[in-house]
């Protein structure tokens, strides 16, 4: 426990307060996100907390907020008025069971050492411990060994990082950049009255299972529209929604937002969106399901999530990219029973295997002096995707100790579902509200499909049908615009050939068909075809990877509908943005996580949600799905922004946010 300021952190990481007023966003650091501490302003007119900057400068030689160029030496500490106004801010007493008073932030270190009655009872019980009188005595606290004490050094934190005792570190980003702690798993803003409430910890649980699906009719749909896959930002293959009265409805277990790992033995991961269509269509009786499930937020106390850290060994691994782009072959993990992230394998021919220092089952504590103890697979992937040559680890090991109930995150050292970028502050006081329809991003960034416009022009007889049939229409659940379900054998346009299964029809005759509703679109292409000539504009997704599978030859029993992943590449004016209103208590996370955003070396991609927490706001709306694409924030536009720019701006939403999105029904399965 800080003496100063009578919260638990790391000894190396700021004082936690609990203010009694909201904070002006004036005197909050832009990296931590808290009121500043030890303020240290940039040349170029902003201000962070000494810590934070410090930490921050170690790895990059630029200001978070304008990405200028900085070194550490070229800033100053703050001027003494800011300094005096933040030491000015009113906070309470961290004991709020004995004591209930306020005091200004500069006085609460006197207040702890000479008045308040829990801080003198906490130290009483402390000294009872250490100097026990009956013969029922409590155990002392277990104390960390390792085999490198000539080396106390570690990185954030030291050994005081491996004890985790600390409950504090919960609502203690520990990162040096505010886009690391995606809003799904970052417990509160006001975190620290967490503190208060008996020293609980509340973190994301998750589980994998495996379930078997039995189907009287092998060739029976599974009943469920499923989203991602490592062509696409989301990586892993995600349950969007399950069709009412299906195999899988029927069965109870699958929910929307579980992550498929297996089927039928083979792990779909990692493989592209079409190849996990074509597994979870192959049919059969039996089918041999592996899910990974998010069960919500769950509080666990520091001392039931502690465990015995005898004989555990504290390693330091340096390994050397090539250039940033290099991958390491490490496959990350997180467990049920206990936070942090575990390296699951090492890949074969990879950088780390050919190291031989780092091990399976390891315990990644940080990575860049960045702390990962309360970290995601995916923030860990983002430091070492955004690392130009050195990736430092540091990592806990307890020879002889396997992985109990693995929870796979499918994060790699370059897994494109990563949810941050280091792309530093959120410069998004400075980007402009825009009132439009149509957010307008590029439509190729999915190397897999691009858009060809096409017209065709057709002679025909006036009682000759079109021979085609159409789904879609903006009345749609999706609001989709139309489409042809199905070319038949007769009828003029089977005999030209050009109009294909998939095409999005644009227009019939000069005739607009991108607004209209399914029975008006039907009516528009009957009256038309009355005439000897037809002209029709199209909008075909063309599939650039010849190695995908002919998902054409599968489908025979599934009505047809185009793949998820096709929709991807339709240009923002055939869009429909919905705007889905969240609000939330102050305690509360939004409950969402995203993935996507600018990277340089994938350029602008479009935000997705990838995970929705149950129990959460995002989770009660029920508006929101997986696999939604995120084009504005409170009407500003997500396009050319990175993870590390929108996460910020979504935290800084305190009860109520407008999310502009478009959302497309996932692939039939």
């Amino acid at each position: 426990l800080c003496c100063e300021c009578g919260q638990f952190h790391l000894l190396l990481d700021n004082h936690l307060y609990n203010f009694q007023d909201e904070v002006d966003d004036e005197l909050t650091c832009h990296i931590c996100l808290q009121p500043l501490l030890q303020p240290m302003d940039t040349p170029c007119g902003h201000t962070y907390c000494f810590k934070c900057l410090e930490n921050f400068m170690r790895e990059y030689n630029f200001c978070p907020m304008d990405r200028k160029k900085l070194s550490f030496q070229q800033c100053h500490k703050s001027s003494l008025l800011v300094r005096n106004l933040l030491d000015k801010l009113v906070v309470f007493c961290p004991f709020k069971a004995e004591c209930q008073q306020t005091m200004q932030r500069c006085e609460l270190e006197a207040h702890l050492q000479n008045r308040c009655p829990g801080f003198k009872k906490y130290k009483s019980e402390l000294q009872r411990k250490k100097n026990p009188i009956s013969k029922g005595k409590e155990d002392p606290p277990t104390k960390v060994e390792t085999n490198t004490p000539k080396d106390p050094e570690v990185p954030s934190g030291g050994s005081s990082l491996v004890a985790e005792s600390s409950a504090a570190a919960v609502v203690s980003l520990g990162t040096a950049e505010p886009g690391l702690v995606n809003p799904a798993f970052e417990e509160t803003e006001e975190g620290e009255s967490l503190i208060q409430k008996g020293n609980y910890r509340t973190s994301l649980v998750a589980e994998t299972t495996t379930i078997e699906i039995h189907r009287e009719d092998p060739e029976e749909e599974l009943g469920m529209r499923i989203v991602g896959g490592k062509d696409t930002p989301l990586g892993n293959i995600v349950v969007q929604e399950v069709l009412q009265d299906s195999v899988i409805a029927a069965d109870g277990r699958i929910a929307p937002g579980d992550h498929i790992l297996e089927v039928n033995g083979v792990n779909i991961s990692s493989v592209t969106h079409s190849q996990a269509v074509s597994f979870l269509r192959h049919p059969g009786p039996v089918l041999h399901l592996m899910v990974l499930q998010e069960k919500g937020f769950s509080n666990k106390t520091a001392q039931q999530d502690s465990t015995s850290a005898t004989n555990r060994e504290v390693i330091h691994v340096t390994l050397i990219k090539r250039d940033r782009s290099e991958p390491l072959g490490i496959k990350l993990i997180r467990k049920t029973d206990e936070a942090g992230i575990f390296i699951l394998d090492l890949l074969e021919g990879g950088l780390a295997a050919k190291n031989g220092k780092l091990s399976r089952n390891d315990r990644v504590l940080s990575i860049n002096g960045q702390d990962l103890r309360q970290g995601t697979p995916e923030a860990a992937a983002q430091i070492i995707q955004t690392t130009e040559s050195r990736v430092n680890f540091v990592v806990l090991r307890q020879p002889g100790v396997q992985l109990p109930d693995l929870v796979e995150d499918g994060s790699t050292s370059n897994n494109s579902s990563s949810s941050s970028s280091s792309n530093g502050g959120s410069p998004v006081h400075h980007r402009r509200r825009l009132d439009q329809n149509h957010y307008r991003r590029k439509s190729t960034y999915q190397k897999g499909y691009l858009s060809h416009e096409k017209t065709v022009a057709i002679k025909k007889e006036p009682k000759e049908s079109l021979g085609i049939t159409i789904g879609g229409g903006r009345d749609n659940k999706n609001k989709l615009p139309i489409y042809v379900t199905s070319v038949q054998p007769i009828g003029c346009l089977f005999r030209d050939g050009r109009i294909k299964r998939g095409d999005v029809l644009l227009s019939i005759n000069g005739i607009d068909l991108t607004h209209l509703n399914y029975y008006e679109a039907v009516s528009a292409l009957k009256s038309n075809a009355a005439s000897h000539s037809v002209v029709l504009k199209a909008l075909e997704i063309l599939s650039v990877n010849s190695a995908e599978p002919s998902l054409d030859i599968k489908e025979q029993g599934f009505s047809w509908s185009p793949l998820w992943i096709t929709w991807l590449g339709l240009p923002s004016y055939l869009h429909f943005c919905q705007d889905i209103v969240l609000s939330k208590g102050n305690l509360e996370s939004w409950g969402f996580s995203i993935v996507g955003g600018f990277e340089e070396s994938k350029g602008n991609q479009p935000f997705f949600i990838k995970t929705i927490v149950p129990g959460t706001p995002a989770f009660r709306d029920r508006k929101l799905k997986c696999g939604d694409e995120i084009v504005a924030v409170n009407g500003v536009p997500a396009i050319g922004m990175s993870n590390s720019e929108l996460i910020p701006m979504l935290k800084e939403q305190k009860n109520k946010v407008t999310l502009t999105v478009v959302s497309w029904p996932g692939s039939l399965v």
